[in-house]
């Protein structure tokens, strides 16, 4: 499945990289692909809570923060986790556009 998908560093997650319209693929492999990213998918929830809790480390830690500067760090790294966040919960509903063009 190396073939199909690449770590995203960012995200803590492998992605699809297909290099291919996804009706180019042989039904078979499509299959693979789809087993492999509902593996992937399954762990998203976990990756999203584990954000999520530092994003409230950061938060306690911005409550009582009087330094400006530090304060725009947090705040920086708070919406960047946000983001981060964000974008999973789209990765997370790749799935059901990919089940869709399966079944066509």
């Amino acid at each position: 499945m190396n073939d199909y998908f690449q770590y995203d560093d960012r995200l803590g997650i492998d992605l699809p990289a297909l290099e291919m319209e996804w009706e180019q693929y042989a039904p078979a492999v499509r299959i693979d692909i789809l087993l492999h990213w509902e593996q992937i998918r399954g762990r998203i929830p976990d990756r999203i809570q584990k954000l999520e809790a530092i994003i409230i480390d950061k938060q306690n830690k911005l409550d009582v923060e009087d330094d400006f500067l530090t304060s725009c760090a947090l705040n920086s790294e708070i919406a960047e986790l946000a983001s981060m966040i964000n974008d999973l919960h789209l990765w997370f509903r790749i799935n059901q556009d990919l089940e869709a063009k399966t079944h066509h």
